[in-house]
């Protein structure tokens, strides 16, 4: 079993706690495989395995529980007749989404107080108002991605040595779990991923939200897989399908948008305007959920190496525990705002800095900000511990690796 321990170390200190772990995630990111790393655990610090239940809504075994009562059931038949020291104490319950009305169950067993409940979803409208309401602060969000690029090397059984001749496949197939189990063929990963794709479209989008147009959606999904890192509108992606002959108002592409994003394959990124202080509502930017989408749907595209790098370092962020904007700077932008707690972090993602061009674009916005917080230039050089003008250079590959100097 590979131990993804970024996940574990932040999930140890709610470990009996009364509070419901409710793990997030796209398909196929390991969200069944990280509960039963938390089972393991749980085993090995001497708890019976009758006192766990696990629940797996993708299997036959469970489609019985169709809704909250059924599930309520369910939990009272698996303790009843038993003596109070055999009873159930931990309940896993993967997919929950699929039953109908859970949280209802969920706040009843949790109010109990004799249960600690893990649960996952691939739908972001699981952790709905009426979720927060029913459980008024009493769960807590562990969201789960696809392998860093550190966890793609242990994956594969690859130390640090070899990063450079990995980070290649990496990029080029993206971070899914299962892939550990594959050659590496391109045919063979791309074939994988698109399966996976046109499951979260058909079942997660098109079933979820019964949409009837799947023409459309596929063209928003195609034209926003394309333009990761650039920023556009939902006006833009209706003008460029009108002229594909596809006639969506505005209000539609923002609502396929939303639908694609509810399954976490798509992340929106918004903008902060640094002097104004404030968010932005317009021209927010987009990143896949894992950058081998895109390849599978689109073929990979070396030119496009700017965009994939930028894809990568939101992903690693994100895993990181950081909330994630794009700067505004008047006219200028930085790529990345990461901030966590009082942290809080500048970041430019280029691919060389190959010319004074270069260096002025992606150094210049990153001067102009007048605080003191930690400011990085990352790229696919090789640096050898020079700043410019306090402006950290970091390897891109190595910041994948390597957690920041304080």
């Amino acid at each position: 079993m590979h131990i993804r321990k970024l996940y574990l170390e932040k999930i140890r200190p709610y470990l009996d706690k009364p509070v419901v772990k409710v793990i997030t995630g796209m398909r196929r990111v390991g969200k069944s495989y990280f509960l039963k790393m938390i089972m393991a655990e749980l085993i090995e610090q001497g708890i019976g395995q009758g006192e766990i239940v696990y629940i797996d809504m993708e299997s036959l075994e469970f489609e019985s529980l169709r809704n909250y009562e059924d599930l309520n059931q369910f939990i009272k038949k698996k303790n009843g007749g038993k003596k109070p020291e055999e009873k159930v104490r931990y309940l896993f319950i993967d997919e929950i989404q699929k039953i109908e009305g859970w949280e209802k169950c969920i706040a009843s067993l949790l109010g109990s107080g004799q249960y600690d409940i893990y649960i996952s979803g691939s739908n972001a409208r699981m952790l709905s108002s009426e979720l927060a309401t029913l459980l008024s602060g009493r769960y807590i969000e562990f969201p789960l991605y696809s392998l860093g690029f550190g966890e793609f090397l242990d994956f594969m059984g690859q130390d640090i040595s070899g990063k450079d001749q990995q980070f290649q496949l990496y990029l080029k197939y993206g971070g899914f779990p299962a892939l550990h189990h594959f050659d590496l063929d391109q045919e063979v990963v791309y074939q994988y991923i698109s399966f996976l794709y046109n499951t979260i479209l058909l079942k997660d989008v098109v079933k979820r939200h019964r949409l009837r147009n799947i023409t459309l959606l596929e063209g928003i999904t195609r034209y926003a897989f394309d333009n990761i890192g650039n920023i556009f509108s939902a006006k833009k992606i209706s003008d460029y399908l009108k002229s594909q002959k596809l006639s969506i108002g505005v209000e539609t592409v923002q609502n396929y948008l939303a639908y694609i994003c509810s399954t976490y394959a798509l992340h929106k990124v918004q903008r902060y305007d640094i002097k104004g202080k404030r968010i932005l509502e317009l021209h927010e930017k987009y990143y896949l959920g894992d950058i081998g989408l895109r390849h599978a749907l689109i073929g990979f595209r070396e030119a496009d190496i700017g965009g994939m790098l930028e894809n990568l370092v939101f992903l690693e962020l994100k895993r990181r525990g950081y909330a994630v904007y794009i700067g505004k700077l008047g006219t200028k932008e930085i790529d990345f705002i990461a901030t966590r707690a009082d942290e809080k972090i500048y970041i430019q993602v280029a691919y060389l800095l190959a010319s004074e061009q270069t260096i002025e674009r992606e150094f210049s916005p990153l001067l102009e900000v007048k605080d003191n917080y930690p400011k990085y230039v990352l790229s696919m050089d090789t640096f050898f511990g020079t700043d410019y003008e306090g402006v950290k250079r970091l390897n891109l590959v190595d910041f994948l690796v390597t957690p920041l100097a304080a």
